[in-house]
Formats: C-alpha cells, structure tokens, sequence
C-alpha cells in the first residue's frame, strides 16, 4: 500500500507528468488530492500496472478525488522553452484548475520550478510512494494516451495507438520515411537535423 499523505492534516496535492520522453505529442501533468483515508489495492505508479488497470483507477480517483485536473503543454511550445520547463509548465496548470486551493505540493521527481506561494516537496519516484502522486500519474497518463490513440488514426504511419509518441524503432524509421508532422518535437535531435527525415 502507499502511503495516504505525507503531512498530517495538511490539504496535499499531489503532481506528476506523462510524455516527457516523447518526440510527438503533448506533455500531460495532473494535479490530484485526494481524502487522508483513501486507499486502492492497486493504486501505483501507472507505469508499473496495466492499461486495463490504469483505467479502472482513472474512473476511482475522478469520482473519489476532492479534486483534480489535467493540463497539456503542445510541442510548439515545448521547443520554444524546452521539455523540463514544459513539463513544468503543465504542472502549473494543472494545480491552478484545481477546484479546491491546495495547501502544499508533492512533486514527483528531483526538481521543480516554484509556482506562486505553494509550498512543496520534490520525491524521487514518489509516484510509487505517494496516493495522491500516484493517482497523479495514472490521470497525466491516461490522458496522454487518449490523446495518441486519437491522433494515431490521422497519421497511421507513426504507430502511435501503440507508442504513444515514444522514440522506438518502428517510430523513428518512420519519420525518416515519412517525415515528422506538426505534432514532432523539432528539438528533439534524433538526427544530425530533421531536415534528413524529410521536414521540407
């Protein structure tokens, strides 16, 4: 089981993204916080349980959450102020839709960019510790996938109903073949220039 909070009577949202090491799509985050006494046998780190399971939990945690929101940053901008900042950036937002005023953060990860007068904490691998970063993470991840699987039918030669925008194999020979679309990150060098994977 993780644990229920990290600060006794405190109101603690908890934030992680999903997509930071994409080349297409998106970055996601979500901001949840949830009651001191929530509990899920099988609430984790959405990378450790099953899409099946991450979808059962995304339906739990949107009706059982005091609150919570999920917000995007698109790759436009990513490039234009880079991915740990977009990253970042999307936190931002999710936290500022939130429908209830959190009192302090539980960000997963090393790092983080302050935002207005929260107060936070930064836990390395905290979506594995934590309910409400965990739920974080199924909801940042949920989303995202949502969002490829949509655009996947629109541009079929990516595969993205099945790498969700990631850099495989299969991705990368594709955009040599095909050329990047305007969901790429053009600042992610996965050659010498995109102008080699047929960008003009």
């Amino acid at each position: 089981m993780l644990l229920s909070y990290k600060n006794s009577g405190v109101v603690e949202a908890g934030c992680d993204e999903a997509g930071r090491g994409c080349i297409a799509g998106p970055v996601f985050a979500a901001a949840v916080i949830l009651p001191p006494d929530f509990q899920h046998p099988i609430l984790n780190d959405s990378k450790k349980i099953s899409r099946k399971q991450r979808r059962e939990l995304k339906t739990i945690i949107e009706k059982e959450a005091i609150a919570w929101s999920v917000a995007k940053i698109n790759p436009k901008e990513i490039d234009q102020i880079n991915i740990l900042n977009a990253s970042f950036k999307a936190m931002h937002k999710a936290i500022d839709k939130l429908s209830v005023e959190p009192e302090h953060l539980l960000i997963d990860g090393n790092r983080f960019n302050p935002f207005k007068e929260y107060t936070y904490e930064c836990i390395i691998k905290g979506d594995g510790k934590y309910n409400s970063i965990a739920a974080a993470s199924i909801l940042a991840k949920t989303y995202r996938d949502d969002f490829m699987e949509k655009f996947a039918n629109r541009y079929p030669y990516y595969s993205w109903e099945t790498n969700k925008g990631y850099p495989t194999r299969d991705h990368r020979k594709a955009v040599m073949e095909h050329g990047p679309c305007i969901h790429h990150r053009r600042s992610f060098r996965l050659y010498p220039s995109w102008e080699q994977a047929k960008l003009f």
